[in-house]
C-alpha cells in the first residue's frame, strides 16, 4: 500500500515539472495502462486469452463520445457509465465466448470484436461509420466545475480512474473470487469438482475487464477529442495483449508498466523509422524468449533478498 500511495504521490506531482507534450504522452500512458490491466484480469488471473479486447475499449469510446456530443452529463459520469455499459454488454459476450475454451474462446472474442467493427462501418448515426465521431467534447461537472476540461485537469481524472480500477482489481484478485480465478488458471477441472461453476466465474471476470477496459475508452474519446473504428480494429488487441505480456501476466502492475514501455519505445523508434513495429516486433521477441516474467519480473529479479541484505 505505501508503494501505490508513493507512485500515487510522484504522479499528482508530475504536472509541475513536465512540459505540455510530455504530459500528453503521459496521460496517453495512463489510459493505455488502464487498458492493459482490465485485460491481464483475464489473461494472467484465468487464463483466457481475449483476442479481442479492443471491443471493450471501442465500446467505451464510442459510448462516452454519444454521451458527451449529445447529452448535458458531466465528464466524469459519462466516463463511469460507459464502463458500466461496456461491462453488461460483455455478459452476453461472455456467455457465448465462454462455451468454448483455449484457442475456440479466443477466436471467439475475435470475431466478436470483428463484428462491432463491421457494425461501426455501418451504423453512421452512432458512430459517424468511417469518420468516426469529432470534436468530442470535455464537459464541465459535476456542479459547473471546468476543471476537468483542462489538460492538467483532465491528467487527474485520468490517473483517479487508473488508481481506482487498480485498488478495485487488486481488491477482486485477493477476494475469494480471485482465488477460484486462480483454480481456474490453474486446473480447472480440479476447481469443478469442488462445486464451483467456473463458466459462472469466468463469465464475472470477463464483465469486470470489460468494465474497466470500457473506462480506458471512455477516457481516450475526450483526451484524443474523436473516436474512429480503429478502436475497435484486431491491431489494437494484439497491442494490448503485447503490452501484458511485456509487463508481466498476472501482477496488474506489470501491465501498465507495459503499455508505458510500448508507448515510449513506439515514441522513440517512430521519430527514426516508419517501421518501428518491426524492431519492437524483435524487443517482443526477446521478451518472450528471455524473459517471461515480462517488466516486473526482472525488476523483482534484480531486487536483494532479505538474506542478502
Amino acid at each position: 500500500m505505501r508503494t501505490t500511495l508513493a507512485v500515487a504521490a510522484l504522479l499528482a506531482l508530475m504536472p509541475l515539472g513536465l512540459p505540455p507534450y510530455a504530459m500528453t504522452l503521459l496521460t496517453e500512458a495512463l489510459i493505455m495502462g488502464l487498458f492493459a490491466m482490465s485485460l491481464d484480469l483475464m489473461v494472467g488471473y484465468a487464463r483466457l486469452i481475449s483476442f479481442g479486447h479492443a471491443a471493450a475499449y471501442g465500446l467505451g469510446a464510442y459510448t462516452c463520445g454519444n454521451i458527451l456530443l449529445h447529452t448535458d452529463i458531466p465528464l466524469p459520469f459519462a466516463v463511469l457509465l460507459s464502463g458500466l455499459f461496456s461491462g453488461t454488454v460483455s455478459i452476453g459476450v461472455a456467455w457465448v465466448c465462454t462455451q468454448a475454451t483455449g484457442v475456440s474462446f479466443s477466436m471467439l472474442t475475435l470475431a466478436f470484436a470483428q463484428l462491432l467493427y463491421a457494425v461501426a462501418f455501418k451504423w453512421t448515426d452512432a458512430t459517424g461509420a468511417s469518420d468516426g465521431l469529432a470534436g468530442i467534447p470535455r464537459r464541465p461537472g459535476p456542479f459547473g466545475t471546468t476543471f476537468f476540461a483542462s489538460k492538467i485537469g483532465f491528467y487527474y481524472l485520468t490517473m483517479a480512474c487508473l488508481f481506482g480500477g487498480f485498488l478495485f482489481a487488486r481488491a477482486l484478485v485477493r477476494s475469494p473470487f480471485g482465488a477460484v480465478l486462480r483454480g481456474i488458471r490453474e486446473n480447472e477441472a480440479k476447481t469443478l469438482s469442488l462445486g464451483y461453476n467456473t463458466r459462472l466465474y469466468k463469465i464475472a471476470v470477463v464483465a469486470a475487464s470489460y468494465m474497466l477496459g470500457g473506462m480506458a475508452g471512455a477516457l481516450y474519446a475526450p483526451f484524443a477529442g474523436f473516436a474512429n473504428t480503429e478502436l475497435l480494429f484486431w491491431l489494437l488487441s494484439g497491442q494490448v495483449l503485447i503490452m501484458v505480456i511485456v509487463g508481466g501476466t498476472g501482477t496488474l502492475v506489470g501491465p501498465i508498466l507495459g503499455a508505458a514501455f510500448f508507448l515510449f519505445v513506439q515514441q522513440q523508434l517512430s521519430i527514426y523509422t516508419d517501421s518501428w513495429a518491426l524492431f519492437f516486433g524483435v524487443i517482443f521477441i526477446g521478451f518472450v524468449l528471455f524473459a517471461p516474467q515480462g517488466i516486473l519480473g526482472l525488476a523483482r529479479r534484480g531486487r536483494p533478498t532479505e538474506q542478502h541484505r
